[in-house]
């Protein structure tokens, strides 16, 4: 009786999502209720988690939680450490949300709500929670190896090189996009600085009450921490009027970069327990709190989307960014839905950190799915806006026109009704000057989320939600940013082990100071020039960070497609395969599009020439003029670096293909590293 009704839960669950899908789908010319994204999110993750993952972890992967991990075996106190579950799910899900949830999808909105809303859903469900959750067991069944360096031991010397290469290289990328967005985040704004700045010292009593003070008193230290970090941020709001206080928190991007520049080098050396793992897993109490709270705002008011379901700008007129439906919605969305940064988690720190085999479950395919659940939140802050106040905000004044009138006018041409006095009194609401031209996404997710809160939990304070919001945004990408600096320690450290051993110790005093130096030195240098940038730097280095993040899944599903095929599992290796084809699908074609289009707001290299020919004709403004030569460089930069990446992808992939055919052929493959079976002693 019990499986019966078992069985008819989940048959309910199953029919609600689909019924849900089908109406998200298929409504047309009538007002779509935000309640039926939610509804269609919630069923088709639990339905993933419930059957898909559980039959990956038990059919495909065999987890066995009777094995010791290489927390457990190799435990140094520094970065092999046994951690309980809920803070490593919390630092793993704070070291993953980036940007991407929150920017992505918010961009993609220019596209209408319905080819994200599908592809966040599907691409999450079926590609991106399978990615995290097969390279987490792969890693953790090698000793907690990198991406890179499993693949030299897996596929051969070339694919695994090639993907040591661009996985390093394309993480110093996006390490440095994400340093740039949270600098520009935290830019004057002595509220963001403060409360983030407080997280520092907040999560570093929490490491030392769990490991020296109170151990094992998770829930006394989660306590401590929490009323900690929620006094930081009341306490950011006094700092914010507090004439004195406020100058202290009140800074330039530079100087702010060399302070995020500063906390990386920090993060990436000091012992894992001390800094990294609490202050990501308090951040992720704030981060799950400002969704769940989103989620019940949204529940309580049930507001409509206005954004239609598909907008004209699909045909690659769009003024946020240009460039087709496909494939620059996936690559727009990216982590929403699958993510190569997560990738380099799950084979960096996440499995250094794992008590249990029965963990990775949960952390690798269940926060994921809350990753992408983040998205759907975001995508429906973005659309429960009017389409012409979000594209107010979100289009470059050199489309819309510098002026506000003017920019009313074009967007109202569109079929998109917007005027000044609404944008004015929108903007006196959320306590800023103007929200015109605020590019990047991150202000028009700030306006759509203070909208919903402020009014269920008190519209007279807007402004403070407003501010809240960005903030929030700022602690989501800085927690990702201290992690990937220790994954890029970890990954330039296994390179150099080829070359001499001892360097290859992730416990080797010398090799961290050094590796961690040169890892932050690399990613410095790019968050320098884009803080420098007179246009920002995001435009430039964020179409990059799209493509190079979704080439390096593909290079991770690679690896484990081919450790599959070689451990015998050739009927099961289609989990990571059919994702893999298809992102290769993608990314390829946006990277020839990038590179060889002849639509300035698409190619790099044509956007370079018109700008070079512009500047040889003496027809830029003065200002203009002055930066033309930092920003030609910069598009032909990004144009070479994306098809360096392209071409280390098809490496990898080509060097798989190389070693799954030498192994139906019955040909010698290199020997699975895999490390022996050790029974654990924490069961």
């Amino acid at each position: 009786m019990k499986a019966f009704w078992s069985r008819a839960g989940w048959a309910s669950v199953a029919l609600l999502g689909a019924a849900a899908l089908a109406h998200v789908a298929m409504a047309r010319g009538e007002s779509l209720n935000a309640l039926w994204l939610i509804t269609a999110a919630v069923c088709v993750y639990l339905i993933g988690y419930r059957f898909y993952s559980a039959w990956i972890a038990a059919n495909v992967l065999a987890i066995d939680a009777t094995r010791a991990t290489p927390a457990e075996r190799l435990n140094n106190g520094r970065d092999y450490v046994p951690t309980n579950r809920w803070v490593v799910f919390g630092h793993h899900f704070a070291a993953i949300a980036g940007p991407g949830p929150l920017v992505g999808p918010t961009l993609a909105a220019q596209f209408g709500y319905l080819p994200g809303t599908l592809w966040i859903l599907i691409g999450a469900v079926l590609g991106g929670a399978v990615q995290d959750m097969v390279t987490l067991f792969l890693s953790t069944r090698r000793n907690g190896r990198s991406l890179g360096q499993m693949a030299r031991d897996e596929i051969g010397a070339i694919g695994g090189t090639a993907a040591m290469i661009g996985t390093f290289l394309i993480m110093i990328i996006l390490i440095a996009v994400l340093g740039l967005v949270v600098v520009n985040a935290m830019k004057h704004s002595p509220w963001g600085t403060s409360t983030v700045a407080a997280t520092i010292p907040i999560a570093m009593l929490v490491g030392v009450y769990m490991r020296y003070l109170r151990p094992g008193r998770v829930l006394e230290a989660s306590l401590l921490g929490v009323i900690l970090l929620l006094a930081s941020v009341v306490f950011g709001g006094w700092i914010d009027h507090h004439p004195v206080l406020a100058a202290m928190f009140d800074h330039e991007g530079l100087p702010l970069a060399f302070s995020v520049i500063a906390y990386g080098f920090a993060a990436a050396v000091l012992p894992v327990w001390l800094l990294l793992a609490p202050r990501d897993y308090l951040s992720t109490y704030m981060k799950l709190g400002t969704v769940f709270m989103l989620a019940i705002a949204i529940l309580w008011l049930r507001p409509e989307i206005h954004m239609p379901a598909i907008t004209p700008f699909i045909d690659g007129t769009g003024p946020i960014f240009g460039g087709k439906l496909f494939p620059f919605v996936f690559i727009t969305i990216a982590c929403g839905a699958i993510s190569g940064f997560h990738a380099l988690i799950a084979s960096g720190t996440t499995p250094k950190l794992i008590t249990s085999e029965g963990d990775i479950r949960m952390i690798g395919y269940g926060a994921m799915l809350l990753e992408s659940f983040v998205a759907i939140m975001a995508m429906i802050a973005a659309t429960v806006l009017e389409p012409g106040v979000y594209f107010a905000i979100n289009s470059p004044a050199g489309v819309v026109g510098k002026e506000a009138l003017d920019a009313v006018n074009t967007i109202s041409g569109w079929g998109y009704q917007v005027t000044v006095e609404q944008m004015q009194h929108l903007a006196s609401a959320m306590g800023e000057s103007t929200l015109f031209a605020r590019t990047g996404g991150a202000p028009s997710l700030a306006v759509g989320m203070a909208s919903i809160l402020g009014t269920v939990f008190g519209e007279h304070l807007l402004a403070l939600w407003y501010h809240f919001a960005i903030m929030f945004e700022a602690i989501f990408i800085l927690t990702t940013l201290d992690a990937g600096t220790r994954v890029g320690r970890f990954m330039l450290q296994d390179m150099l082990g080829n070359l001499h051993p001892k360097l290859g110790e992730t416990s080797y005093t010398p090799s961290v100071i050094l590796t961690s130096a040169l890892v932050v030195a690399g990613w410095g240098y790019f968050l320098y020039i884009g803080v420098i940038d007179p246009n920002g730097g995001v435009n430039i280095l964020w179409p990059l960070f799209g493509i190079a993040n979704q080439m390096l899944a593909a290079i991770a599903l690679s690896v484990a497609t081919g450790v599959l095929i070689k451990s015998g599992k050739v009927s099961k290796a289609w989990i990571t395969g059919l994702p893999l084809i298809w992102l290769l699908a993608i990314t390829t074609t946006a990277a020839y599009e990038k590179i060889f289009s002849s639509d300035i707001r698409v190619g790099f290299f044509a956007a370079a020439n018109d700008l070079s020919q512009k500047l040889a004709g003496g027809v830029l403004p003065p200002e203009k003029a002055a930066v033309a030569p930092q920003l030609i460089f910069n598009q032909q930069l990004d144009a070479w670096l994306t098809l360096f990446f392209v071409a280390m992808l098809w490496v990898v992939v080509l060097d798989m293909a190389r070693m799954s055919r030498r192994y139906f052929a019955g040909q010698p493959v290199r020997p699975s590293s895999e490390v022996a079976y050790v029974a654990s002693r924490l069961v």
